[in-house]
């Protein structure tokens, strides 16, 4: 039985830190290798298994990935294809309405960013469509119209509050495996950036589970398989602090890096739960 972990092509070896998911497979006598999910050489209907690991590329072309999981077949694709329809928009933050998630306005015209900005007085937008904190911007009330225009001419934006604690408490990241949680990293920028990714000068750190994290992060993944009517493969769940508590800030059911670089105990569980789809019991 052949797993393919997709990937993109600037990512030919897989995520960072690929070495230890490589490792795990093999030690469970799983035969992987990873492929380019835009590679028309790749028979994808040989596969036994299809998991989507890093084609961090596909937010620049949605439409064109998303055609191609739902060209597979979904009883070889871990999470399927209609649940990353679903979760490459961030506007399936407005459907979580069991947990608590960071408030979120879904904008898709210049008119609406103003009155959404000026609502907040200081406002992160970002592309509704996007990843990795490409397009990400802190704007203050007064926006005039002509820069708004800017923000929106590439398509819908989400709007958001700046959550001050993103430089204080960080962004808590819970990997899930089969609803488990299994890790927990913190994420922190560096000055006045709200941006924890690496390229911006953040950095990750593994800690312990905390359980006031957990919980939230198992409502959020309960609320998303109760949607789907299956329990999901995988997922993490990020989260801010925001008035005292633990919020959803994003929920990552496609590709969410294993942070593998910094967590490479996190392959272990991928691994398994590879081997328990492979060979259910």
């Amino acid at each position: 039985m052949t797993v393919l972990l997709v990937t993109s092509r600037d990512l030919p070896t897989g995520e960072p830190g690929a070495a230890a998911l490589d490792a795990a497979l093999v030690a469970r006598g799983i035969d992987a290798r990873w492929a380019v999910w835009d590679d028309p050489d790749v028979d994808w209907s040989a596969a036994s298994l299809v998991a989507v690991r890093s084609p961090w590329d596909y937010t620049e072309r949605s439409a064109e990935f998303l055609d191609w999981a739902h060209a597979l077949d979904q009883s070889r694709l871990l999470n399927g294809a209609d649940v990353f329809a679903w979760n490459h928009d961030k506007r399936y933050l407005l459907d979580l309405h069991q947990v608590p998630a960071v408030p979120t306005a879904w904008v898709t015209s210049a008119a609406q960013l103003v009155a959404a900005v000026d609502d907040l007085g200081t406002a992160v937008v970002k592309p509704a469509v996007g990843a990795g904190g490409v397009g990400l911007t802190v704007l203050g009330a007064g926006l005039d119209q002509a820069a708004a225009e800017v923000h929106v001419e590439a398509g819908a934006v989400v709007v958001q509050p700046l959550v001050a604690s993103i430089r204080t408490h960080g962004e808590v990241s819970v990997f899930l495996v089969e609803g488990v949680p299994v890790c927990q990293v913190v994420k922190v920028p560096v000055g006045e950036e709200v941006r924890v990714h690496e390229e911006y000068g953040g950095s990750s750190t593994v800690v312990p589970l905390d359980p006031a994290c957990v919980d939230v992060a198992l409502a959020a993944d309960a609320e998303a398989a109760r949607r789907f009517g299956r329990r999901l493969d995988y997922g993490r769940v990020d989260l801010l602090w925001w008035e005292e508590r633990w919020v959803v800030s994003e929920l990552e059911l496609i590709e969410p890096g294993l942070y593998l670089d910094v967590a490479p105990d996190n392959a272990y569980p991928f691994a398994d739960m590879v081997a328990r789809v492979l060979n259910p019991s």
